[in-house]
């Protein structure tokens, strides 16, 4: 097992990527991080800039995260 640590959790997982393992503690306590995560990942918006001809689109990015877990393992 490799074991880490993530906010007030120790989180064991498996090399081989066959899962993590919980104990009740630490479970709640990455429940209660995902709830954080989503009460100040509200939206953000920014005035859309004025399009012109010698404008080129963004860099291809990575989506963000839906929800805080997938940090952990994205």
């Amino acid at each position: 097992m490799d074991s880490r640590s993530i906010g007030d959790a120790e989180v064991p997982a498996c090399p081989e990527g066959h899962g993590v393992f919980l104990e009740r503690a630490d479970l709640g306590a990455l429940i209660e991080a995902e709830t954080d995560w989503h009460r100040h990942a509200g939206q953000h918006t920014a005035p859309m800039p004025k399009i012109t001809a010698e404008m080129t689109p963004p860099p291809v990015t990575k989506l963000p995260a839906r929800a805080w877990v997938e940090t952990l393992f994205g």
